[in-house]
C-alpha cells in the first residue's frame, strides 16, 4: 500500500496540520471558449501534478492538458474530487454551479472574464494562492438557488411540466418583436400584480448584481434570504421591484396572447412558453457552494466592481 501524501511533504514545514490533513483531489473544469483558459489549465495541471496534488479531467480535457491519463467521466469526476476550478467566467460558474451542486462539490472560480462577481481568484494570483487553497485554509459560502417548474396550461390540472435550477435568475421574456407580454404574479398564493413589460425576472440574493440589477432591482447581499422579482421595462409608471421571504413560492402566469415567450435561467437555457404556461419559482433544496479565501467580503467585492466598472470612486 503506498504512502499517503500529506500537506507537508508538498509544502514543507509549517503547513497546516500536516498530520491529519491528506493532500485535497482537484477537478480542473476549463471554458475552452476564454482564450487564455487552455494556457492556464495547462499551466495548472503541471503544478498541481509537480506537488503530487491528485487531479482529474474531463476526457475531452485531460489531452489537451497533456495528461490523457488523468481523463474521468463527469460522474467519475464529480463523485471523486474533493474541489473544483473553474475557469473561466462569471456564465461558466453559473454554468457548472448547477452541474456540482448535486454532488455538493465547492467550486474555486478563476476568472477569465470581465466582471467577476462570483469568481474567487484572479489568474495572475491564482499560483500564489494555491497553497493555502489545498491546506484547507478558506471557507465555502453557500448560496441559494431558485427551482422553477412549468405548469403547462395545454395539460391534466395540476400536471407539472419541466423543472429547472438557477443560481442568478429565472426570467421570462418577449420575443423578438416589440410588444409587451403581461405576466401575472402571486406570492403565497396571492396576486400582487400584472406586470405588462418586456418580461419579469425573478433572482436571488446572487443574481441581484446581475440582470436585475440592469432593469432597475436593488443590490442583495448574499446572507439575506430573499426572492427579487424585477419587471424588466415595464409598460407602467407604478410597476416596481418588490423583495419577498425566500420561503415564498412565486407563480407567474403568462396572460399574453402572442406565442413568443422564453423562460430563461441564468441567461443561459430557455424554454418555450405558451399562453397560460404557470411558472412556479422557490427556493431550491440545493445549494451552490463556492469557495472563498479566509477574509473574503461581499462589500469589498461590490466596492472594487463598481469602481472597475466606472461607478463609485
Amino acid at each position: 500500500m503506498g504512502r499517503i501524501v500529506t500537506v507537508q511533504d508538498a509544502f514543507g514545514p509549517g503547513s497546516e496540520s500536516p498530520l491529519t490533513r491528506t493532500l485535497p483531489k482537484v477537478a480542473i473544469i476549463p471554458n475552452l471558449d476564454k482564450p487564455d483558459s487552455r494556457q492556464v489549465m495547462q499551466e495548472l495541471t503541471a503544478w498541481l501534478i509537480g506537488r503530487k496534488i491528485p487531479v482529474g479531467l474531463l476526457p475531452d480535457h485531460a489531452g489537451l492538458a497533456g495528461h490523457p491519463e488523468l481523463a474521468r467521466p463527469l460522474d467519475d469526476l464529480l463523485a471523486w474530487c474533493d474541489f473544483a476550478v473553474v475557469l473561466g467566467g462569471d456564465g461558466t460558474l453559473l454554468n457548472w454551479a448547477k452541474v456540482l451542486a448535486p454532488a455538493s462539490k465547492p467550486i474555486l472560480g478563476v476568472n477569465l472574464g470581465h466582471l467577476g462577481f462570483l469568481t474567487e481568484i484572479e489568474v495572475p494570483e491564482l499560483f500564489d494562492a494555491m497553497p493555502k487553497i489545498l491546506e484547507g485554509r478558506y471557507t465555502v459560502e453557500s448560496r441559494m438557488m431558485l427551482e422553477a417548474t412549468v405548469e403547462p396550461a395545454a395539460g391534466a390540472p395540476g400536471e407539472s411540466g419541466p423543472s429547472f435550477l438557477a443560481l442568478n435568475e429565472i426570467v421570462i421574456s418577449k420575443g423578438p418583436f416589440a410588444r409587451v407580454v403581461n405576466i401575472e404574479t402571486s406570492v403565497g398564493g396571492r396576486l400582487v400584480t400584472t406586470y405588462p413589460a418586456d418580461g419579469v425576472i425573478v433572482a436571488t440574493p446572487t443574481g441581484s448584481t446581475a440582470y436585475s440589477l440592469s432593469a432597475g432591482g436593488p443590490i442583495v447581499s448574499p446572507e439575506v434570504g430573499v426572492l427579487i422579482i424585477t419587471p424588466v421595462c415595464p409598460h407602467t409608471f407604478f410597476a416596481r421591484a418588490v423583495v419577498v421571504s425566500a420561503e415564498e413560492t412565486v407563480v407567474l402566469r403568462v396572460v399574453t396572447e402572442h406565442v413568443d415567450t422564453m423562460l430563461t435561467m441564468d441567461g443561459q437555457r430557455g424554454h418555450a412558453l405558451a399562453p397560460g404556461d404557470r411558472i412556479i419559482v422557490k427556493k431550491a433544496s440545493l445549494s451552490a457552494r463556492l469557495i472563498r479565501r479566509r477574509g473574503w467580503n461581499f462589500y469589498e467585492v461590490l466596492k472594487r466592481k463598481l469602481q472597475e466598472s466606472g461607478g463609485a470612486s
